[in-house]
């Protein structure tokens, strides 16, 4: 499908949305680059399914602006509804179909035709691994299968924009891996939002990850920058065997330190939780720091803080 020369595929501007006495999104601001997968994160009732029922047209916005590719879903909900594919959180399929029957039953809402259906249909059964499931009926496929007929509905009109809602719930490992591929493989020719509780699985996929909470920005940015500015975001373990008050004195005093935990492991041996303030690679520094005092070192290992971690700091204080 055609895209516009706007600068960005999605653009919310001042955005609320409220139901009576709830304000449900408020004054919400980010744009999406063209080519993005972008995570869309927050705690149940953070506002994340309302902001994509509006992007999507489903219901309007009390205020504000959404353009989707330069098209305002106000003034022109069709031109963006063509150029939306989405999968709901409840995959919108027919278990008694095949999942050819199916494929053929959205593309004719879809206003498909003859060659361009077929082709289509045939198109989406290799982009998605399909092919071997075509005469199978839906209900009897594995969850992973399942989404991933959900997957080509929502890829049916070749949209510019795929909306992704926890499209890896209840998935085995396995089919995780699967799906997690077939989303950078689609991220490759395509904007996605991806929407998810699974935020190992946001930081391992997406480029860029917003987080809202009470229907607010809290934080944006990507997977990296966002870890980085956890106040646990720069750590390293240090393991060694000497004095407690030795050691957390000689930590402390490296420059760039903001805090030292020590816990002790056994037979005088310690293990020190040296944070960093900023993202400044201090480790040869604390090796040095053990050379020079002459203590035993067993491990010194560096770790980044996990998403799961930012999103508990932004969501819960």
């Amino acid at each position: 499908m055609s895209s516009t020369n706007a600068p960005f595929m999605l653009e919310v501007n001042n955005l609320n949305k409220k139901f009576g006495d709830v304000h449900a999104v408020r004054n919400l601001n980010f744009q999406i680059r063209k080519g993005e997968i972008f995570g869309f994160l927050g705690p149940n009732g953070a506002g994340k399914t309302t902001t994509m029922r509006m992007v999507t047209c489903f219901i309007p916005p009390t205020s504000g602006s959404i353009r989707i590719d330069g098209h305002d879903t106000a003034t022109d909900s069709l031109s963006v509804r063509r150029k939306i594919g989405y999968l709901p959180e409840n995959n919108p399929i027919y278990n008694d179909m095949t999942v050819e029957e199916y494929l053929k039953f959205v593309a004719e809402i879809r206003g498909m035709k003859g060659d361009r259906q077929t082709s289509r249909i045939r198109e989406l059964f290799a982009i998605c691994g399909l092919t071997k499931t075509a005469d199978r009926q839906i209900g009897k496929l594995s969850k992973g299968y399942r989404q991933r007929a959900g997957l080509a509905q929502a890829m049916m009109h070749d949209p510019d924009l795929l909306i992704l809602d926890e499209p890896m719930s209840g998935l085995d490992p396995n089919q995780i891996i699967e799906i997690r591929n077939l989303i950078k493989k689609m991220g490759q020719e395509k904007t996605v939002i991806y929407c998810s509780h699974i935020l190992s699985e946001v930081s391992a996929t997406c480029d860029r990850i917003l987080i809202i909470n009470d229907g607010q920005l809290v934080a944006s940015g990507t997977p990296e920058e966002l870890t980085s500015r956890s106040a646990r975001g720069n750590r390293y373990i240090v393991r060694v065997k000497t004095d407690r008050n030795d050691a957390e004195a000689a930590f402390r005093s490296i420059p760039g330190v903001s805090s030292v935990a020590i816990t002790a492991v056994a037979d005088q041996w310690l293990s020190a939780e040296v944070v960093v303030a900023d993202r400044e690679d201090i480790g040869e520094s604390i090796f040095k720091c053990v050379v020079d005092k002459g203590w035993s070192l067993s491990e010194l290992k560096h770790e980044a803080a996990s998403l799961e971690e930012v999103f508990t700091q932004l969501t819960r204080g």
